[in-house]
């Protein structure tokens, strides 16, 4: 059997909100998850597996009618899923009443069940959320009926407030796979028995790094995972240096140049680090327009040499103040203090 486990596609979410990209954001993850179920069906999955948030908040009907169509569309391959914390399943909520086709199996109950696809030789257990925080631990004692069945648990779950999971009892559960959700980046819990896919798309500054979904193939009861990239953007944090010849343009061509190495397509937090000329100030928004920028932060400091300002300003107000500091230790309080002061001196005396 070969299968594919996904989670967290947060349906209807409008990652980086308040960027002129946002609404193309909120495009492209119904994008990559309809273009990830046709992946499903070219490499003949038998299975999928959705491991809670598909949605980024309880869905209404009209987005359910989206999924089911999509999932429908593949009646060869039979789809597996729960509703997470974000997503979940309450008394009122549309998730209740709603017809999926025959090939989906949600498992809507907050108490654990199991649906048997025969054909396929596999019993898939799993439960749903009921409200957005569950602080009991839910999975760990969960265990499989002994019928020679491969037998995989669909969790959703992992951390204090959201069903805290036992790596050691997962291992002891008997479970042949366990297909998990909640945590944004890719994770192994137990090599090849309890991993997380990661979110398939980021969607917000702290999801760095490749994103995508497991593919899994069965050998008897042993299970081979590999990660498959597919998310069209990732996150990147770069680190831009400077010096005391850089001007803002130069700043923004060195960040343009990272871009392009790095990928025109990502979504940047750049820093600009280093020592700059004391009379330059990095206008942050010039640099942000470079690319698809969430934000410029510059902690670069102003390239102060003492001994020649010292001398410089003998005598005055600025040599006075200089001096009063004596030799304040690299990286000190003292030193930051010291440059702090001696950048406004500077700038408020225009550097005469």
């Amino acid at each position: 059997m070969k299968f594919l486990h996904m989670a967290d596609v947060h349906l209807g979410c409008v990652p980086d909100g308040r960027m002129e990209w946002a609404a193309e954001r909120k495009r492209e993850l119904w994008e990559t998850f309809r273009d990830t179920i046709a992946d499903a069906d070219r490499m003949k999955a038998d299975l999928v597996l959705i491991a809670g948030d598909l949605f980024h908040s309880p869905p209404g009907v009209e987005e359910l009618r989206e999924v089911n169509y999509l999932l429908g569309s593949y009646p060869q391959i039979c789809f597996a899923l729960i509703a997470g914390n974000h997503d979940y399943c309450s008394a009122d909520s549309a998730w209740e009443d709603f017809a999926f086709a025959p090939n989906v199996a949600f498992l809507g109950s907050a108490e654990a069940e199991c649906i048997r696809f025969p054909s396929l030789s596999c019993e898939v257990y799993g439960f749903s959320y009921d409200r957005a925080q569950i602080t009991e631990s839910r999975a760990d004692r969960l265990r499989p009926a002994e019928n020679g069945y491969f037998h995989i648990l669909l969790v959703h779950g992992g951390d204090r407030n959201h069903i805290p999971l036992d790596p050691r009892l997962l291992a002891e559960s008997r479970f042949d796979y366990i297909a998990l959700g909640h945590i944004h980046r890719p994770s192994v819990v137990i090599p090849d028995l309890a991993l997380y896919p990661g979110a398939l798309s980021p969607i917000d500054a702290g999801d760095e790094g490749p994103h995508g979904y497991l593919v899994g193939e069965t050998h008897g009861k042993e299970v081979k995972v590999r990660f498959v990239k597919k998310a069209m953007r990732e996150y990147v944090s770069a680190v831009v240096p400077c010096d005391e010849s850089d001007t803002v343009f130069s700043i923004r061509d060195r960040v343009q140049d990272t871009i392009e190495k790095r990928g025109r397509q990502n979504l940047y937090r750049i820093t600009v680090s280093g020592q700059r000329n004391p009379a330059v100030s990095f206008d942050t928004e010039l640099i942000r327009s470079a690319g698809m920028i969430l934000d410029v932060r510059d902690e670069s400091t102003p390239a102060f040499h003492m001994e020649e300002l010292k001398e410089r300003y003998r005598g005055q107000l600025i040599g006075r103040y200089i001096e009063s500091f004596g030799e304040p230790g690299a990286g000190s309080v003292e030193e930051q203090a010291l440059r702090y002061g001696l950048e406004a001196l500077l700038l408020g005396s225009g550097g005469h």
